[in-house]
């Protein structure tokens, strides 16, 4: 098994590489399609990777991994294809994408911002062209 490449992103400015001997693959049995083999190879892919103990995360990048992931085990289940091969590809990938997304910063907070003064005098100016088309819609007199 080779180490898991997380690709640069926000808060990985350099990216990350997670050594083979953090992650832990089981196999198992797929259910679903498979043709003459269903029942006998193990294409169902899980891989683990406990943040708690991970050597490549920084104690900073492990403090926000786990805020904001539940729990101190990320577990990844793969089966949506026949072989083995494509579903270990699958599970590295997904587990690189929910690290790259974990250790982001979070988003700055929103600025809340006035209305302008031409939105205003839009608005305005809209109320009363609509007031004066319902104030046509009431009873003819003469």
């Amino acid at each position: 098994m080779k180490d898991l490449v997380v690709p640069p992103g926000p808060g990985l400015p350099d990216g990350l590489v997670v050594p083979a001997a953090d992650l832990v693959e089981r196999f198992s049995r797929s259910p679903g399609p498979g043709g003459q083999s269903v029942n006998t190879s193990d294409s169902r892919v899980e891989l683990e990777y406990d943040v708690r103990s991970a050597s490549s995360l920084s104690a900073g990048q492990r403090a926000r991994a786990l805020r904001r992931q539940p729990g101190e085990v990320v577990a990844i289940a793969a089966s949506e294809h026949r072989s083995q091969h494509r579903n270990r590809v699958a599970a590295r990938e997904r587990l690189a994408a929910l690290l790259g997304e974990a250790l982001a910063p979070p988003p700055p907070p929103r600025r809340p911002t006035r209305p302008t003064r031409g939105s205003k005098e839009r608005r305005l100016e809209e109320k009363k062209q609509r007031s004066r088309t319902k104030s046509l819609r009431g009873r003819v007199r003469d």
